[in-house]
């Protein structure tokens, strides 16, 4: 094989996997978003730009100027900062090209279950869940932010207020009574 096809290792690149990169979002649909959720991936990504990117290459400017490059800690980490960061403002731009920002505050149907609404359910009949429904990028299970792709979302989508839907999960079927249906208030 030709040498030119073939990529040597130079150490610097070899942490660059390392960094878990954020699920990607399933073929074919849309990148729903919520105002807010825009609003704050559109701040990381302007931060990332303005304020950390231009902070790591000053450090990796004054560590570069310091001779060998080889052994200096700042300059390795600087690098490899740097590519992260790179990355992160990569992904962030591609998400924010390809959202689309929906303002669930503007659902007439407030007793069925879309994109944005809080619901209060009934698990098999004995505890009760509050699962706000956002995009993949807005995440957060621990303050119940689910997002409209994950499976329960998907058995809730288009269920009305008092209706019963089934949950397949790896511990069984589970049946879920929705309790509550509510969207933000148009501000």
């Amino acid at each position: 094989m030709n040498k030119a096809f073939v990529r040597e290792a130079d150490g610097e690149d070899d942490d660059a996997d390392d960094v878990p990169s954020p699920a990607p979002l399933p073929s074919g649909l849309k990148n729903y978003i919520t105002a807010p959720g825009y609003q704050r991936l559109r701040d990381e990504l302007l931060a990332l730009i303005d304020v950390e990117r231009p902070e790591v290459v000053r450090t990796l400017t004054w560590a570069a100027a310091n001779g060998d490059r080889s052994e200096n800690a700042d300059y390795i980490y600087g690098k490899r900062r740097l590519r992260e960061i790179d990355r992160r403002i990569r992904f962030l731009t591609r998400r924010l090209d390809a959202a689309v920002v929906v303002d669930p505050s503007l659902q007439e149907n407030r007793d069925q279950v879309f994109f944005g609404a809080t619901v209060t359910l009934l698990r098999n009949g004995e505890h009760e869940e509050t699962h706000t429904i956002v995009g993949v990028d807005e995440v957060d299970p621990a303050s119940g932010r689910i997002s409209w792709v994950s499976p329960i979302a998907r058995a809730l989508i288009k269920a009305r207020l008092g209706d019963s839907v089934s949950l397949r999960t790896p511990g069984g079927v589970d049946e879920i009574e929705i309790v509550a249906v509510r969207y933000p208030q148009s501000a």
